[in-house]
């Protein structure tokens, strides 16, 4: 990509496009079931980002509690929830930014402090969550943090590191737009 250049049509669009896999990432995280599972029979325990759901037995009815009676149920989904809203409103910008003919270098370093900041929300609410929930929630059985949990940790990993490559992205600025003379290893004789 930096040989190119962000002017390069096919690589221009490679940040914007990481981005929105990340919302994608975080809409599964927040509508998922599988933040918590039971993960050996009987399988009667059932949790998401909202509400806890046990049953007595594996053919019986679930009963949910919903998580935003707690304290921390609130906080957890307010603090990944603002983490991904951050993410969005990133998404938005990059696709501006990158749509514009003039690639506007300090936005784009905006763009990466604005990631940061979401990875710190996303984050603390993926540590208050298992943290009160397993001390706060009666669980029986072995269980574990399952597929959502873990499309919420892709989600805020992924932050960090597009965060540091939009940070980091304009100073390389020169060789991006083209204004460095190439280096040749071979001189002839």
């Amino acid at each position: 990509m930096v040989k190119y250049g962000l002017d390069y049509t096919r690589c221009r669009w490679i940040l914007p496009l990481l981005l929105g896999i990340g919302v994608i990432f975080g809409i599964i995280a927040l509508a998922g079931r599988g933040w918590l599972e039971s993960q050996t029979l009987p399988y009667v325990n059932q949790a998401s980002l909202w509400e806890s759901c046990t049953r007595p037995d594996q053919g019986g009815q679930w009963t949910c509690d919903s998580l935003m009676n707690y304290a921390w149920g609130r906080a957890a989904a307010a603090t990944y929830l603002v983490g991904f809203l951050l993410l969005v409103i990133c998404f938005a910008l990059a696709i501006i930014a990158f749509a514009i003919p003039t690639l506007r270098f300090n936005f784009i370093r905006g763009i990466g402090g604005l990631l940061f900041v979401a990875a710190v929300f996303s984050i603390m609410g993926l540590v208050i969550y298992p943290v009160k929930f397993t001390s706060e929630m009666r669980l029986s059985g072995t269980n574990m943090f399952s597929w959502a949990y873990g499309f919420g940790w892709t989600t805020a990993i992924m932050e960090i590191c597009l965060g540091f490559f939009f940070c980091c992205l304009p100073n390389y600025e020169d060789q991006i737009l083209g204004n460095v003379k190439p280096t040749y290893f071979y001189s002839s004789p």
